[in-house]
């Protein structure tokens, strides 16, 4: 009789921790270490003013806190067709869980960049361009002069290709529009916040917290358009950015989640082409802050 009710015990200590383990292995959520993501998403920016330096062999000026905004597409089929997903401002991230708690990832921030057309900025420099060149319109010494920078026909998205300006030509029309693309890694944490909403089956729905810190290049493809000069027009190595951010994340049924996230960074950009001669360059520094929202895909390969 002892040795029945010894193995009845047994028996049922066996079956719970069983049961115990059952319910671990069965969480698919409950452990992030070895997971793949990626995510696609689209983005709206802001900028803080900035003073860009424009130089070349006969020129050295700078616009004194230029003002500048993005350039939203909206809801728009372009987000998820194949053929047009890098026109509007996107943002694609792929990484790995090193810990539960920790990722490592790659992305790009496909930012546009669009000097306000409609603005009367302060210059201070000089321009001496020969006097054969339509530019040579603006010659003389800058001395905080006010420059409308609509004058002359400069419109925001400048002019196509191969347009030829009126005499005298716009002063300036600058963007970066194809875009301001920030090449950046991040770090980031992981938070699993489901039990202060009453979330127990996480596999079905899971909410997280996430924050991360990110360094990178900037590779502009910069539209200028400078005294009537021809633009260059090409992606370049410019500088670099700086960024944090912090957002919150809905996983659904393990595998799918969406994503929001405030980002906020700083860009240092000293060698920007803006002309088709190799002499001709821009320099800034400025600040941006970026709201995403993402959706994506978490899996074991």
């Amino acid at each position: 009789m002892k040795t029945k009710i010894l193995f009845f015990f047994l028996m049922c200590v066996s079956l719970n921790t069983f049961a115990q383990e059952e319910i671990t292995v069965q969480r698919y959520t409950a452990h992030n270490k070895g997971k793949f993501f990626v995510s696609w998403g689209g983005n709206r920016d802001s900028y803080t003013k900035s003073d860009v330096n424009f130089r070349g062999k006969d020129y050295n000026f700078t616009v004194n806190d230029m003002k500048a905004h993005d350039k939203p597409k909206g809801w728009h089929l372009d987000y998820v067709n194949p053929a047009n997903m890098t026109i509007p401002q996107t943002n694609f991230r792929m990484g790995y869980f090193i810990s539960d708690h920790y990722s490592v990832s790659i992305g790009w921030d496909h930012m546009k960049y669009v000097m306000t057309q409609n603005q009367t900025a302060n210059v201070n420099g000089y321009i001496n361009l020969p006097a054969d060149q339509a530019g040579s319109y603006y010659n003389g010494d800058y001395n905080n002069r006010p420059v409308d920078m609509s004058l002359n026909g400069a419109q925001e998205g400048g002019y196509d290709k191969g347009t030829a300006q009126g005499n005298p030509p716009a002063f300036l029309m600058y963007e970066h529009t194809d875009g301001l693309n920030y090449i950046n890694t991040e770090v980031s944490r992981h938070d699993d916040i489901s039990k202060l909403f009453g979330i127990t089956n996480t596999d079905k729905v899971q909410i997280n917290l996430t924050e991360g810190l990110g360094a990178g290049l900037l590779y502009p493809k910069t539209n200028t358009t400078l005294l009537g000069k021809e633009r260059h027009d090409d992606f370049h190595i410019s500088g670099y950015g700086l960024s944090a951010k912090a957002g919150i994340n809905f996983t659904f049924f393990k595998y799918f989640y969406l994503q929001g996230e405030l980002k906020g960074g700083y860009i240092n950009m000293q060698d920007i082409r803006t002309t088709t001669s190799s002499e001709d360059k821009a320099s800034q520094d400025f600040f941006f802050f970026q709201r995403i929202i993402a959706v994506g895909g978490i899996f074991r390969i």
